[in-house]
């Protein structure tokens, strides 16, 4: 069920990365559904097309396939994305690669992978919207993170350490572009069901699900559950919010 208001975002023009599924998925129909004009992007061409054709069509919404991996080419992309469908007001960058090994197993190539299409890519998102005519002032950033940015978890290393790069980003970003009244915030999630989980968990084995669902006080969360904070964030109800790391995890760092 919408909670937001059919033209709370109206007007805006929102980028959001990773939108060929789950959460990013959810996160720009939502956006469509609140009035805002959006520009997707991920790196599966059907499943984007999918999204791009569910969107809200009260506006001229954008699709753009891009596998985004290094600082350099996504700052370049997003300044292209500007000069041709107008400045943003705000970004959700939701792309990322799960990977679940030991570290001892871990080579840089899978570093490259991990860290790319989070942490290098909002980087150069960063990069980006810290020029004039990228971002409106007064618009709003939003980074995908993780409780595994925080919270310590075997097989996770690669994986925690690029989130916890992500929060360490919105921080000292927030500081950077605060005197344009750019707000800057991440979503530290916890598990939340969508096809990225059950990647990650689909080994696990039925005891260890339930001990890791049992872990988080309200059960697992569903892709609506961040989306609905996402809108939040980067609507006006946030504009005396930033640097901060916003935990929805259903009670999971509470342990």
């Amino acid at each position: 069920m919408k909670i937001f208001s059919n033209d709370c975002l109206r007007g805006g023009t929102y980028l959001v990365t990773g939108a060929s599924s789950g959460i990013g998925r959810a996160t720009a129909l939502l956006i469509s559904q609140c009035g805002g004009r959006v520009i997707i992007t991920g790196r599966d061409e059907g499943r984007l097309e999918d999204t791009y054709y569910a969107l809200d069509s009260g506006a001229s919404h954008v699709s753009s396939v891009q596998s985004l991996s290094d600082a350099d080419e996504t700052a370049e992309w997003v300044k292209g994305l500007v000069e041709s469908h107008g400045i943003l007001n705000g970004v959700f960058h939701a792309a990322g690669v799960e990977l679940i090994r030991p570290a001892r197993l871990i080579k840089q190539a899978q570093l490259d992978v991990i860290f790319g299409g989070s942490l290098y890519a909002a980087f150069g998102i960063s990069r980006a919207i810290c020029q004039k005519n990228v971002l409106n002032d007064g618009g709003s950033v939003v980074f995908m993170s993780s409780v595994a940015g925080s919270a310590g978890q075997t097989g996770l290393t690669a994986y925690s350490s690029a989130k916890a790069g992500i929060d360490g980003l919105t921080r000292s970003l927030a500081c950077e572009v605060a005197s344009r009244g750019i707000r800057v915030n991440s979503i530290a999630a916890g598990a939340v069901k969508t096809a990225m989980h059950e990647r990650l968990f689909n080994g696990s084995g039925d005891a260890a699900a339930a001990s890791y669902e049992n872990s988080h006080l309200l059960g697992f969360g569903d892709p609506i559950d961040i989306a609905n904070c996402v809108i939040f964030l980067l609507s006006s109800g946030s504009k005396w919010i930033t640097g901060s790391t916003l935990a929805v995890d259903g009670g999971y760092m509470t342990r």
